[in-house]
């Protein structure tokens, strides 16, 4: 800058941000690694134990920088074809290693190399939360719910340099040195700079309201339980990241059913033995007493291992029914242990034919991620900025 101008520089500053590049470009490139690999991430014991931490570790598997393979000494490839090959071909390759499990024995292959890095629980959210919603979202007497999104609605002379429009900038110089007979880019002056300036937007929705319900039976094993707990944990999450002023209720049953805390909803277990209708009968008295679907979105979703009493399985299926009348939407989530049995629940809930009945099953920890895509996926109508 000389005087009150600007110099206009065609050179490749690039060089100088080299490490700042990189670094970017790694970030990127981490995204990239945890979004292709979301559902063992969502599930992982650290994320879900981590207490609330703001940073966590995220284990980061078949993340590769770019480089050349070498044959490793054993002449069987060449780099050039036949004279036949066309672009695209294969002109040969090794055969794959075994050590996935199925082999006989030990193996002596190489396991898959990864590595932790640090990522901030909000980070992480933004990523697992980028296409989910609330469904069939509708209006009501009462809005309240809303979501919060940051827009950029203006451009000024003044701001911080990051947010520089760069574009408007250089029409600016183009429009000051062509009014004044000598056209071109040169000479950028203070004035002629224009900033990107944002303001914090609210969609504001009806209310909601999200009735947590989980099976703590003695049936409902660590595992079970972890499972069940894996999913809510998201799930609440999800709907506090990025909605204002959602409901969210936790229910806990055995035979009988109680509303709890969160704290008690994610860290007590229980024993004896399973009557599902009993959190479906509570949750149904709730909504009657405070909850009126005139003026509240409700949703309902129920995690068990589906070893439910086969006396209360007809009772289940009409108190879903019920829930159906009132809710926009009810899901069932059923864990399958490592010891498989036939469900007598999950077999029951066939006899449902309702759009807003939505049921999953999970065999392993990596259908977390799944089960919340399918109770959370909104229609184009529902999507929220």
């Amino acid at each position: 800058m000389t005087g009150d101008g600007f110099i206009v520089s065609r050179d490749d500053w690039s060089l100088h941000r080299k490490g700042e590049i990189d670094r970017h470009r790694h970030r990127e490139k981490v995204k990239e690694a945890i979004k292709k690999n979301l559902a063992d991430v969502v599930s992982e014991e650290s994320i879900i134990m981590s207490d609330g931490n703001r940073v966590i570790r995220v284990p980061i598997r078949s993340l590769d920088e770019y480089h050349f393979r070498f044959d490793q000494g054993k002449k069987k490839h060449a780099g050039q074809g036949d004279g036949k090959s066309k672009v695209g071909d294969i002109l040969g390759s090794d055969p794959q290693p075994g050590g996935h499990g199925k082999g006989k024995g030990a193996g002596e292959e190489p396991g898959v190399d990864y590595y932790e890095t640090d990522m901030s629980v909000e980070e992480l959210a933004e990523l697992i939360f980028e296409d989910l919603g609330l469904p069939n979202l509708e209006e009501k007497k009462k809005p309240e719910l809303s979501s919060e999104s940051v827009e950029f609605k203006d451009v000024r002379k003044t701001g911080i340099a990051s947010n520089i429009d760069r574009k408007r900038t250089i029409y600016e110089v183009l429009k000051r040195n062509a009014l004044n007979g000598k056209p071109g880019l040169y000479g950028i002056k203070k004035d002629d700079l224009r900033f990107k300036t944002w303001e914090k937007t609210y969609k504001y929705e009806s209310n909601a309201v999200v009735l947590a319900m989980m099976d703590t039976s003695g049936s409902m094993g660590t595992y079970e339980k972890y499972i069940a707990r894996s999913f809510f944990f998201w799930m609440v999450k999800f709907l506090r990241t990025k909605y204002q002023n959602v409901h969210i209720l936790f229910l806990a049953h055995h035979v009988e059913a109680k509303e709890t805390t969160e704290e008690e909803f994610f860290t007590k277990g229980a024993s004896g033995g399973t009557r599902c209708s009993s959190v479906y009968r509570m949750a149904l008295e709730i909504i009657e007493k405070r909850y009126s679907p005139q003026d509240y979105n409700i949703y309902a979703f129920h995690f068990s291992d589906g070893d439910n009493l086969a006396s209360d399985n007809d009772q289940c299926v009409k108190l879903v029914e019920d829930l159906l009348k009132c809710c926009n939407l009810v899901g069932y989530g059923e864990i399958e242990g490592p010891y498989y049995y036939t469900s007598t629940l999950r077999s029951a809930y066939k006899k449902i034919n309702d759009s807003k009945f939505t049921a999953v099953t999970i065999k392993d920890k990596t259908g977390v991620y799944p089960a919340l895509k399918k109770f959370f996926s909104p229609g184009p109508e529902d999507i929220r900025a």
